[in-house]
């Protein structure tokens, strides 16, 4: 069966986003932990939380994947942001400990100048400051399209973070389609290949979820800019092929296309159909 939901908005908590989930067919979602561009967060309700997970139970909803804001760089060379960035991935992981045995995805970071070298650096200590062997919760770091002095263009970045990190086995990785097409690997005419690298360099076992968006630039543009499913340069084909891949298929997918709840739901459709063809 195909895992797979979209991003939803996480202002009314957690059971409205299963219920949202529900109305569209998806069976998993992704949410910001706090505000994508600030570092406030709600307090946690926990009966809301308790209603959510029998819910979840009762409707198949599995495999939720946390997103940490944006605005987080532990990769900078200012040591006050990079605490910031400390801070706040620590409280959202401690708040995570209410919905355990599932995923939290951050973007690595800008090295803004230092290097790519300092910034591994910095994002690897900000990890080893963070994780605990107690957590429940499995740490993603999302593969990124080279904008600016980003990290996490090439797989090898990635592992050079993961090799860094004492605890690796509460780490994984996040695929996204649209950051990888944009970063230079051709996922519509070498997927095999693509996955093969990656296999290589970082190990399929490390990869926990995808995030399945099209693109509306060529291939290697280094410029993220999500296209709807099938409207991109990436193209409808390809992405199915993605949702059928042995090694992918069973994997969690979360769509953030640029869409409102409807639209989520008819790509949802689209792929559900595709996936039983394929």
């Amino acid at each position: 069966m195909l895992t797979i939901g979209c991003h939803l908005s996480s202002s009314k908590g957690y059971l409205a986003m299963g219920k949202d989930a529900v109305t569209i067919d998806a069976n998993t979602f992704q949410f910001f932990t706090r505000s994508p561009r600030g570092t406030k967060a709600k307090a946690l309700n926990l009966q809301d939380i308790t209603k959510f997970q029998a819910y979840a139970r009762d409707h198949g909803i599995e495999k939720i994947l946390a997103h940490a804001p944006y605005i987080l760089n532990a990769a900078s060379a200012d040591p006050h942001l990079r605490q910031l960035a400390m801070d706040i991935m620590a409280d959202d992981l401690d708040r995570l400990e209410h919905t355990p045995g599932n995923c939290y995805n951050f973007h690595p970071g800008s090295h803004v100048g230092q290097g790519t070298e300092a910034g591994v650096a910095h994002i690897a200590h900000a990890l080893n400051q963070i994780l605990n062997p107690r957590m429940r919760t499995t740490v993603l770091l999302e593969t990124m399209a080279g904008k600016g002095s980003e990290i996490g263009r090439e797989f090898e970045e990635l592992r050079e973070i993961l090799d860094r990190v004492t605890l690796s086995d509460h780490m994984g990785v996040c695929l996204d389609t649209c950051h990888v097409w944009d970063g230079g690997y051709d996922i519509v005419n070498h997927l095999d290949q693509v996955l093969n690298h990656f296999d290589t360099v970082i190990g399929l076992k490390r990869l926990k979820a995808v995030h399945l968006n099209d693109s509306q630039n060529p291939l290697g543009a280094h410029k993220d800019r999500h296209a709807r499913i099938g409207e991109g340069c990436i193209g409808l084909d390809a992405m199915v092929r993605i949702i059928n891949h042995p090694a992918l298929k069973d994997l969690p997918f979360y769509l953030e296309t640029p869409n409102e709840l409807e639209g989520y739901g008819k790509e949802i459709q689209l792929l559900r159909q595709a996936f039983e063809r394929g």
